[in-house]
Order: structure tokens, then sequence, then C-alpha cells
């Protein structure tokens, strides 16, 4: 330590000169920085659904679709309808401009003008098939009453067409790949294309909602804008809290520019990575930001005591880097190990999040460890502001015994059994905590937003949404014409329409026997799947494969079924039937195989799946690591206990915090949650490192806490304070989960802070009670380190 500390201080000057080029190098390449979004890094990787949705996302489109609904104007008498030629001609138009829009794979586009839109019936001649607006359309009654009987024999009401007429679709799938650039596609772009469309053609009363994943993203971002007004906020009472606490101009700056200097390198090798800023992940700059001012807060409590004690800036920065180097670098090494456990869930944005943070925390070791230091060995103020720091720390030291009495044997028992029975409670309504959306719609946006009423209005009006959960059945060659598995479909079919939160279904035998009865002049007797081979391929037979529900060897026949929702509860219960019923002996066919599964309600349930099977190792990783490093830096396992045991409760407050709340664990959650249990790491272990400090010198636990508490506990409680008032402002974004968030670290923040100064202490109070242990003599050097950091 010293021969590190002496070759910093002797060439200090030349550090910060590399350190100042570096920034301005790095600040060059983060202005290049820009949000990023894609589809496929959505997808879980090697899951079991997504190799589904990956082997027939061509044949059967994937779950990256966009719904467009255009709602007639109102006549005269406030009625609505669709069938009027000014209406069809804007629909027209509109079909054609979605057609141009980039990255929409243009054979999956379908409008009432679209060639892949048809009609079946059965006449004289026998069957008769054509487009529902057919080419030779003219705009007089005649038409308008051909086209409305089209729709009808169509059977597409409720799918294309809302079910009161008033109101229908485009839809289309978006690939990940703009076929033109052949570069990942700009899903903002789309996003800003698809709200110029809406500018353009509502007007005249005519209404137009949009839904589907680049929109969302799309208003994600413009609500992430608002971030940089609540970052600015946050930041702002920042600096007012900092100056507040230690009075001093110069120690406020050098605190921020530590922090502010490594967030300007972590945006600049980001963007030489080739990675760019998630709108979901965009808090955890903010987030790492935090980290750095937790940490730095350490660093000038410990130096303005030191000069309050009357040393000169220089020994009194040596004396700070000297002492909290060790209990520091564990610290950010617990944070980063938090967030490179994250890789461990294989989802693309979380891993490329766990990059970004850990690049972040990982440069905090130099900014905020060993630049903030040698910064304050220069500018930090010296004279009358000793004696003001002074006063201050005689006002605080009044405060410290009535709060070291939890490090009491009573007191700490009281405790700890306290925080035995919260836990107890957390971990029973943690129960209910659901992995996944809890709410309808998309939940990162307020339940009034536009997107999310769109999605009610095209939920309330048409069978089939964009909530769609694609079951691959695989079938021997030639099995839509066999009864044995068209049967046992029908039934898969009609069982899957039964089940709670499903709002239609479409399969192949639905289809057949609407058709079977067409044959018969639809009389309702003959709806039924015949069990003859070549009445059935009658049946089947007029079915194009653009209805998705067979391919042209009927290798495949998909079961389409649409959710009312993408909430948790109901994805998983609709996830559950499905393996139920494919799992019954009776529900087995030779050759048949049930799989799940495509659609955006399958990348959403596989999505789901991960960060249920992935966060209880995740943790217990994180532990374990916390548990390594302790150990290795103080060499005793009551270290790592009495770190690890508020870890683990703040975890599940958390969780129950969440469940309270109603705020499901996802992969834009699930990051936010870990980062801020990483700052609950940073308190504690320098609350530690300076209580064992104490005892080696024979201290009692009650008198080490007190001197702990004189050293560090001002710094604790401040930082956790202030950074739970600058998140606390989050609460009034526009973004629904930025003010969950808020809400969520404000909550935590003070948690891990309560933990630090009350649990930790009463833990070591109760293992020194239970099973006392005598420190080895210490050597007259070290002695005198020792008393040399004391307050």
């Amino acid at each position: 330590m010293q021969i590190i500390e002496n070759f910093l201080f002797r060439f200090r000057a030349y550090i910060l000169i590399t350190l100042a080029i570096v920034t301005v190098f790095m600040a060059y390449f983060a202005s290049g920085l820009r949000m990023d979004a894609g589809f496929e890094k959505m997808l879980p990787i090697g899951h079991e659904y997504i190799d589904t949705f990956q082997k027939y996302r061509d044949d059967f489109a994937g779950g990256n679709r966009i719904i467009i609904v255009l709602e007639a104007a109102p006549d005269a008498q406030g009625k609505r309808t669709i069938f009027t030629p000014e209406y069809l001609k804007v629909l027209k138009a509109a079909t054609d401009d979605v057609f141009y829009i980039s990255g929409v794979s243009r054979p999956t586009l379908a409008s009432l003008w679209t060639p892949n839109t048809r009609f079946l019936e059965i006449t004289e001649e026998g069957i008769n098939a054509g487009d529902v607006i057919p080419a030779e359309f003219q705009a007089d009654a005649a038409s308008m009453a051909l086209v409305r009987a089209n729709v009808q024999k169509a059977g597409i009401v409720g799918r294309m067409v809302s079910n009161n007429y008033e109101a229908s679709m485009i839809s289309a799938e978006l690939q990940d790949i703009d076929p033109e650039t052949r570069d990942r596609l700009d899903y903002f772009k789309v996003a800003d294309a698809l709200e110029a469309f809406r500018d353009k053609y509502e007007k005249d009363g005519i209404s137009v909602k949009i839904v589907g994943f680049a929109k969302v993203v799309g208003d994600i971002k413009d609500g992430a804008e608002s971030v940089v007004f609540f970052m600015g906020a946050a930041f702002l009472l920042t600096v007012m809290m900092l100056w507040l606490y230690c009075r001093s101009w110069r120690l406020t700056f050098v605190t921020l520019s530590a922090s502010l200097c490594s967030l300007v390198w972590q945006f600049g090798i980001l963007n030489l990575m080739g990675f760019g800023l998630d709108p979901l992940a965009v808090l955890v700059p903010f987030l790492v930001f935090a980290i750095g001012v937790s940490h730095g807060v350490q660093q000038i409590n410990m130096v303005s005591a030191e000069i309050a004690n009357g040393k000169d800036k220089m020994t009194a920065a040596r004396d700070t880097f000297h002492f909290l180097l060790v209990p520091g670098s564990v610290a950010l090494c617990t944070c980063l190990a938090g967030f490179g456990t994250l890789y461990l869930i294989p989802i693309g944005m979380i891993r490329e999040l766990s990059i970004t943070a850990s690049i972040g925390i990982a440069l905090k070791i130099v900014s905020n460890l060993v630049m903030l230091p040698l910064l304050a060995s220069y500018i930090a103020p010296t004279g009358e502001y000793a004696r003001q720091v002074k006063k201050q720390m005689e006002k605080r030291e009044k405060v410290w015994p009535y709060v070291a009495r939890i490090a009491k044997p009573r007191n700490a028992w009281i405790m700890v059994i306290g925080c035995l029975i919260l836990g107890a409670v957390g971990v029973y309504v943690s129960k209910g905590l659901q992995i996944g959306d809890v709410h309808a719609g998309a939940a990162e946006l307020r339940p009034d937003s536009r997107y999310n009423q769109d999605t009610r209005f095209v939920v309330g009006n048409f069978d089939i949404g964009v909530n769609i959960l694609t079951v691959i059945v695989e079938t021997p060659e030639g099995a839509c014409v066999d009864h044995k598995y068209m049967s046992l479909l029908d039934r898969f079919q009609w069982e899957m329409a039964n089940v709670p939160g499903v709002q239609s279904t479409i399969g192949l035998p639905l289809l057949a026997k609407m058709v079977g009865s067409m044959w018969r002049e639809g009389n309702l007797k003959w709806y039924f799947l015949p069990r003859n081979t070549s009445v059935l391929a009658q049946a089947v037979g007029p079915i194009p494969t653009s209805t998705m529900t067979l391919n042209t060897t009927c290798t495949v026949l998909p079961l389409l079924i649409f959710t009312k929702d993408s909430k948790a509860i109901t994805i998983k219960g609709v996830v559950n039937a499905v393996k139920e019923f494919r799992a019954k002996p009776e529900n087995q066919l030779e050759g048949m195989n049930i799989r799940l599964a495509a659609g955006s309600i399958g990348v959403t349930a596989a999505t789901n799946e991960v960060v249920e099977e992935q966060e209880i190792p995740m943790l217990l990783w994180v532990y374990a690591v916390v548990i390594g490093l302790v150990l290795l830096t103080y060499r005793e396992w009551r270290g790592s206990l009495c770190c690890v045991v508020p870890l683990v409760l703040s975890t599940i407050i958390g969780n129950m915090f969440l469940t309270l709340a109603q705020i499901g664990l996802k992969i834009s959650t699930l990051p936010v949650l870990a980062i801020a249990v990483g700052i609950g790491v940073d308190y504690g272990i320098y609350e530690y490192n300076r209580i064992q400090r104490y005892m080696r010198l024979g201290k009692s636990p009650f008198e080490a806490y007190e001197q702990a508490l004189k050293d560090v506990g001002s710094a604790t409680m401040f930082t956790g304070f202030t950074l739970a008032v600058g998140v606390s402002t989050w609460s009034f974004s526009a973004l629904k989960f930025q003010a969950d968030m808020g809400m969520l670290l404000t909550f935590m923040f003070m948690v891990n802070m309560i933990g630090a100064v009350t649990l930790l202490p009463a833990m070591i109070s109760i293992i020194d009670q239970l099973l006392p242990k005598k420190y080895p003599p210490l050597s007259e050097e070290e002695r005198n380190a020792l008393m040399r950091s004391m307050h």
C-alpha cells in the first residue's frame, strides 16, 4: 500500500494530466453515443420457445408485428362505417404508404386492399374465390354492397374488420435487418415514420391507432427525453446536498467531477465498442454515477476530518487514499460482480446492460479512489475551513452515542429478531411477485398514454390484437386430411379458446369446418370435420397458406392464440394450459409434436421464464462473490456474514416492495434492483472496515461502532438520504417505468442505509457475544496506523 501511495502522489501531476487528456479524448467519442433498440436483442438465447420462433418465423410470422387501425369518420348522424368510398380511398393510400415503410416485410402486409385478403363462397358453379376488394372496384353503391358481402364471406370480421364495422386493420411484420440498407433496423426511425403516418391520415374525422414493438419503443424513447430533465434535477439536488454536507465548493466540485469523468469515459468506451444506449437502460448511467457519488462522499468525508484534525491537504489526501482504497475497491468489486452476474441471463439486452454497467463500475476505481484524492491534495481547503469542519464534527458526535446503542447486547437482539420477522413477512408477501408485466398494455408507459389507449381500442373492437401466441404443431405429411390429427388439433383449439385470458383462436380445423359447411349451403348440421379423407381434403383444399394455419405440405399446422393482454398471469396461464394438454397421453399421436412458441407472447413467455430461472442463481452468485471478497480482505467469516445478511434482507424487502407496488420483475426492473442492492454493499463494507479496525484495538462492539460512526456514519447516512431525494423526483416522469423505478430506488436507498447503520452492527455485537474472538496483538506500526485513522 505504501509503495502504491508513494508512487501515485509522487507523480500526481502527470497522472492527473494524463487523465484529463483521456477525458477530452473520450468526450469526443461519447458525443457520438446514440440510443439503440432492437427486437433481436430482446430474445432469450437458446430457449425452447425462441428456437421454435426462429425456425418458423419466416413461414408463420414472428412476434415483431405492427398493427395500424383506421377508424372511420362519423357521418352527419354521428354513425361510423368503413363501407364508404371516402374511407376505402384513404385505406388504399394508407396501405400503400405502409408498404414503403423501412423494415416492413412486404409479403406479410395485410389489409382489405392487399391480394392476400380473400374470400371463399360456394356457388352453382362450385367454389368462387376472389379478393375482398376486387380489381374492378368502383366507388359506387353496388361496389360498397359487394365489399360488405365479401368481408362477411371472408370471415375477417373481428380479425381485420372491427366487430362493429367502424374500423379496419393494416398489419405487417417487421424485419430486424433493413432489406434496403442491410443494417440493423432503426426502430426509432420506424416509430417516427409511424407517427408521421398518423399525422398524415388522422384528419377529416378519421382516427388512427398504432400498436406494436416499434411504436412502443419509439414512445419510450420520447418519454426517455424527460429522463434528462429528472437526472438534471437529481444532479442539482446532489450538488446542493453535497455543499450542505462539506460546506466547500472545492470539495463539491472535486467529488462531482470525479464521478462525471468516469461517466464520460464509460460513454466513450461504449461508443468505441459499437454499443448504443437502450431506452430501457437509460437509467443505468445515472445509477452508476450515484455509486460514484456514494464513494466520493466517503473520500471527502475523511479528507475533511483529517484537515479538521490539523493535517495539511497533502497528508489528508494521502491518508484518505491509504485507508479507503481497500474497502472502496472491495465494495466496487462486489458491485462489479453483481453486474457481471447479470451476464448469466441469456438475453442480449441484459448482457449489453451488464457490460455497460460493469465498465462504469470498474472506472469508478480509478476516478473515485485514485483521481479524487489526487485532486483533493491540490485544492482541498484548509485554515478557516478546518475550524468549521471541527465544529460540525463536534455537533454530530453528540448524536453518535445514541445511535451506537444498537450495538449493545439487548438492543442488538431486538434488532436482529425484528429483522428476522420482517424478512419472514417479506418472503411471504413476495410469493405474489409476478415475473413479467402486472398491468395490461405497455407497462413502461402510463395507463393513459396514447399507446395504451390504442391498445385498449384494438382489444375492445377486434377479436385479435398484437398479443399472439403461435403454437407450432408439427405433424406427418398430409396430416391436414387425416381425421385423427385434425380431430386432436380441433380439441386442442377448443381447450385453448376456453383458457382465461384468451380472446380468440384460429386453427385449420376451424377454417375447415367453415369451408365444409359452405359446400352444403352453409348448413350448420355440416359444421364438423369429415372422417372421410376425400371429403376432408375438399374442405381443406381451398384454405390458403396465407392464413398461417398450415404450410404447403401439411407438416406444420399452427394454432394462433390471441390473448386479451400481455400480463404475466395471462401468459403463464395460457402457456401452462398448452403444456398440460401436450403432456396428457391421450393427446399424443405418432409424429405429432406440439411446440411452444412463436408470436409476441411466445417471446414474452420465454423472457419471463428466463428471468424467473436466473433470478435466484444470479443472487446466489452475488452473495458468493461478496462472501469471497470479504473473506479475502478481512480474513474472517464474521465479516462475510455481517455484510451478506443485510444484503439478503434488502433483496427480500425489495421484492416485497415490487409486489405491494404491483411492479413486475422483468428485464427492465431486475438490473435496477441489482444496482440498488449493490449500493447497499458499499454502505456495509465501509461500516465493517471501521468497526473491525477498532475491535482489533481491543474495543467492544459498542465502542468500535461509536467510533466508526464518527468516521463514516454521517457519510453513510448522508449518501443514502441524498440519493433517495434525488431519485424521488423521477416519480413525476411521463414514463411509468421511470416513475416506478424512482419509487423503488428511493425505498431501496433508504433501506440499505438503515440496514448498514442498524442490522450490521447489531449482528457484530451478537456474534461477539456468542463467539468472542481474541485478535492477535498488533505491531507498533499497525497500532499507529489504526490510531492515525481515528477521528
